[in-house]
Order: C-alpha cells, then sequence, then structure tokens
C-alpha cells in the first residue's frame, strides 16, 4: 500500500506542474485577485513573465481589472520573496504559460454578461460558461438591465421571461455555436 500511495503522490505532483495559467495565478495568493480575476489576466498576459513586466497603468487598462487590483498585481511582482517563489517554480518544472492563444480576447465576447437557464442540449452549463470566460465574456446567474445575452435552452423559465421584459437578447444554442466559430 505504501508503494502505491507514493507513485500516486509523485504523479499528482507532477501533474501539478502543467495547471492551467488561470489556476496559477490564483494559487499564488496576490490579493485581490480570486479566480475570475485570475482568468482575466492570464488571458490578458499569457505569461507570468508577462504579467510580471506589466506596469500598473497597462494593468488598469484590462477590462474589469480595476486600480486597486492592479497596483496589487505590480507590488505582488516587485516584492524579491515573491520572484523567489517563481523562480524555484520555474525550476521545479512549472509551467508558467497559458496554452493556446493567450491574450487573444474575442470581441464578440469581451465585456459581455451571459446569463444561461434551461437545459442545454451540447454542453453543461459549467461548459458553456468556460466558453464564454475563456472569450473574454462573464457569466451571471441572475437577469438584469446589464446583461448582453440569455442562452436559454429547453425548459427556460423566469429568466427568460424577465430577459423578454428587460429586452435582453435571447439566443439559443445554435445561435452560441455561430458566436463561437
Amino acid at each position: 500500500m505504501a508503494k502505491k500511495s507514493a507513485t500516486n503522490l509523485l504523479n499528482q505532483i507532477e501533474a501539478s506542474k502543467s495547471r492551467d495559467l488561470p489556476n496559477l495565478i490564483y494559487a499564488l495568493g496576490i490579493r485581490h485577485v480570486g479566480d475570475r480575476t485570475a482568468g482575466i489576466l492570464a488571458r490578458h498576459a499569457g505569461s507570468l513573465e508577462k504579467l510580471g513586466k506589466a506596469t500598473v497603468e497597462e494593468l488598469d487598462d484590462i477590462p474589469e481589472i480595476g486600480l486597486t487590483v492592479a497596483v496589487s498585481v505590480y507590488e505582488w511582482f516587485r516584492n524579491p520573496l515573491h520572484i523567489e517563489v517563481l523562480n524555484r517554480l520555474r525550476s521545479y518544472g512549472v509551467k508558467l504559460e497559458a496554452d493556446g492563444e493567450a491574450g487573444v480576447i474575442d470581441p464578440r465576447f469581451s465585456g459581455k454578461i451571459f446569463v444561461l437557464t434551461g437545459k442545454l442540449e451540447n454542453y453543461s452549463r459549467d461548459e458553456a460558461a468556460k466558453l464564454i470566460e475563456d472569450r473574454g465574456g462573464r457569466v451571471s446567474s441572475s437577469v438584469s438591465k446589464k446583461s448582453d445575452y440569455v442562452l436559454a435552452g429547453s425548459d427556460a423559465g423566469s429568466k427568460l421571461t424577465k430577459a423578454e421584459s428587460l429586452g435582453v437578447k435571447v439566443i439559443d444554442e445554435s445561435e452560441f455555436q455561430k458566436l463561437l466559430i
């Protein structure tokens, strides 16, 4: 049993070296940077190296990143102890860059707020939310005047009714798939 446990532990450590960049940024514990903000920073910068070189002004210019977060991120990367942590992570083989098209934000999604309602046929809610957030959009749990789209599946209820009363654009899965292309 001990050998199997040790093997599992080593496998988990090795797998942790290739986690995605948003998870790594979140795990660094930068003040004011939660899970969602870490994703925004990762999509914008594409690597910890680029994020660390960004000025407060450049960080503040990122949509949905305010001055408080910008200052916090900037100062975190100026702390010698944190630089040492990054150097250690790099030496241990931890991946410090994003996969794929880092820094590419889809203007059809950027800054847009989506609400999901009803049963989706081709996606779980988590999958649809990830597709939206990976492209720079945001998913909200409730419909408001600030919502840009309501993605309505079958058996959509009160969220669909509220969207229609507020004049929020309602799309179905086929329209959503066209947006993704």
